[in-house]
């Protein structure tokens, strides 16, 4: 009793304290306080995530020998995923999976409304997922984590779904600032993968947020770029041809991550047992970095080490290594490692890890980059590439693919290397990539899962708004059902009683027949002779077209103007729930677009 009325008064003073902020406050102001404070904290969120993973990495492979194999690889990534599924069944008891997947779903169907404990959730998970090996990125975690910041205070404070959008969207572009040490790209990732509109209500929010998260970034590590690079040698206009071919070269290898990782996505949901997820997912995590140790982790030291031309690193610590000195094995090894890279990371999540495809996409773009540029050289081609810069360009590559998000992809790679001097080939690779994989894929590997369920927001104000209307909403239940059996004098008795003209016919297990239309009975109405002759069954027609209970409405109005009907009935696995009309559509949706659209 005595906790209950302590809560009570913490209640009673927190309202006062909003009820003040509401008198004295405009809501703009506030929103940009809101943003700093976001910020800020995402930050600290952001490196705690990357010392508990640093953390626990050191600690189990600082002892690894890099000319032999280590057996020890074939035994963390499993006990890794043990414990984060654990901790997740038992203890958060929801699924955080797909933190970014999961942001823009609250943003299109939850109002941008995220549970509390995805503030923590996510960043513990993944620390045990990615220290003890998942192959796995943590920037999805920390997108979820700071959308969540932001989305509680928000919620806290009472704020509109509108504001709460834009201060999840300013949580997720700290999140990646912080990681990265890249405001620009922090923005852009919020305005290009979580699609908010850019407009004055939501840039300065943004930029703020982002900014704040970077700026933590820089004080707790430093003003070093996220990754060592060095401009081996300037770019000249004559490598253009090889840079096109590279930008179609990591279009396709974008698509062939992308779909992969839905293939095994799918073969892991299959799969209904948790013990056999984690059996089988973390068996092949472990003997695919058993086998390529840079599998391990996030693969930024990879990353690094061929940034530094280092390229006989990718075999340290596997049986590769007696070869090290052989082109065509490292050659051979860099390609099996971009092309089981995806298996690694869908095995991690699939097994039940938690960890994001940012980082992998990353890492493959770097590998995949540089071997381009690695076999072009042993080939014996009269222009000489430079690996590290192309490695460089890998990584926009892929992730302008994967993510079909290029200004982000060129900002991204821009600010956490140094590299402004490739900007141009930078944007030459990044459109070709994305160019090349929107001819097969419309979406990107985080839109993709909404979009097939049509709860997917796009920049597209007319989709958007259709995406955030719910067919539940619309559903008018005051029509009067008949039966099939009713004579026409009760059909009559019926149409006297009601202020509706259309009336559902719907069967003794509540399944629907068909309809009556007054206008198609009005000839035989005031015919008392035919009143006990005549059965609904006789005169009933059937509706032009039938809704699910569950249809997007995208699909509803399309099935609205292919039969230019004004009414149509809602039915649920085909029982009868209600009639759905195009003007209460109309006014529902220029409702919503007043809401959506208002800054």
């Amino acid at each position: 009793m005595a906790y209950q009325e302590h809560d009570n008064w913490w209640t009673r003073r927190w309202l006062q304290v909003v009820a003040w902020r509401e008198r004295h406050i405009k809501e703009r102001n506030f929103v940009i306080l809101l943003a700093l404070a976001v910020g800020v904290i995402c930050g600290f969120a952001a490196q705690l995530l990357k010392f508990l993973i640093g953390t626990i990495s050191h600690l189990l492979t600082s002892g690894v020998s890099i000319t032999q194999a280590n057996y020890l690889y074939l035994v963390w990534p499993v006990v890794g995923i043990l414990l984060c599924s654990v901790f997740v069944k038992y203890v958060v008891k929801d699924n955080i999976s797909h933190g970014v997947t999961r942001v823009l779903y609250a943003i299109s169907r939850r109002k941008s409304r995220l549970k509390k404990h995805n503030i923590y959730a996510p960043l513990i998970a993944s620390s045990v997922t990615i220290g003890f090996g998942g192959s796995v990125g943590a920037e999805g975690p920390i997108v979820f984590t700071g959308s969540a910041i932001g989305s509680n205070i928000g919620q806290a404070f009472r704020l509109s779904p509108k504001i709460l959008m834009i201060l999840v969207g300013c949580g997720a572009a700290a999140g990646i600032a912080g990681v990265f040490r890249a405001p620009i790209a922090g923005m852009l990732f919020t305005l290009e993968v979580l699609m908010l509109d850019l407009s004055g209500a939501t840039v300065m929010p943004l930029l703020i947020s982002s900014i704040s998260g970077a700026t933590v970034a820089y004080v707790l590590e430093g003003y070093n770029s996220e990754f060592f690079f060095a401009q081996a040698e300037p770019y000249a206009t004559s490598k253009i041809p090889y840079t096109i071919l590279l930008g179609v070269f990591t279009g396709f290898v974008s698509l062939y991550f992308t779909r992969w990782c839905f293939r095994m996505e799918s073969l892991f949901g299959h799969i209904k047992k948790r013990w056999v997820k984690i059996l089988l997912g973390g068996s092949l995590l472990a003997s695919l970095i058993f086998l390529f140790p840079p599998l391990y982790g996030e693969g930024y030291e990879a990353i690094n080490r061929l940034l530094e031309g280092d390229v006989r690193s990718v075999v340290d610590g596997s049986f590769f290594y007696i070869d090290r000195d052989n082109v065509w094995v490292i050659a051979m090894v860099i390609a099996a490692i971009v092309l089981t890279k995806v298996f690694a990371t869908s095995a991690t999540n699939g097994a039940g890890g938690v960890g994001g495809t940012f980082a992998p996409s990353l890492f493959v773009g770097a590998l995949a980059g540089f071997l381009f540029a690695y076999v072009m050289n042993n080939l014996g081609f009269t222009i000489h590439l430079s690996e590290q810069n192309f490695a460089l360009m890998g990584m926009a590559g892929v992730m302008a693919g994967v993510m079909h998000a290029p200004l982000m992809a060129i900002f991204l790679t821009a600010e956490m290397t140094g590299g402004y001097n490739l900007f141009l080939p930078l944007l030459i690779v990044s459109t070709l990539s994305y160019m090349t994989i929107r001819i097969f894929e419309p979406y990107s590997i985080y839109t993709m899962r909404l979009a097939k369920h049509g709860d997917l927001l796009t920049h597209h104000k007319d989709k958007n708004v259709l995406t955030l209307l719910r067919l539940d909403n619309v559903i008018e239940r005051d029509f009067r059902a008949v039966s099939p059996d009713m004579t026409l004098k009760q059909m009559v008795d019926t149409i006297a009683a009601s202020r509706r003209n259309l009336f559902p016919v719907v069967g003794a297990d509540g399944e629907l027949i068909g309809i009556v239309l007054l206008d198609d009975i009005r000839n035989i109405m005031f015919r008392p002779d035919l009143y006990k002759k005549m059965h609904v069954k006789r005169f009933m027609s059937m509706p032009p077209e039938r809704i699910e209970i569950d249809e997007p409405m995208e699909s509803v109005m399309k099935k609205f103007d292919d039969t230019n009907a004004w009414n149509l009935p809602v039915v649920d696995r085909g029982k009868y729930v209600g009639f759905v009309s195009k003007s209460k559509i109309f006014n529902s949706y220029r409702n919503l677009l007043r809401q959506y659209s208002d800054e």
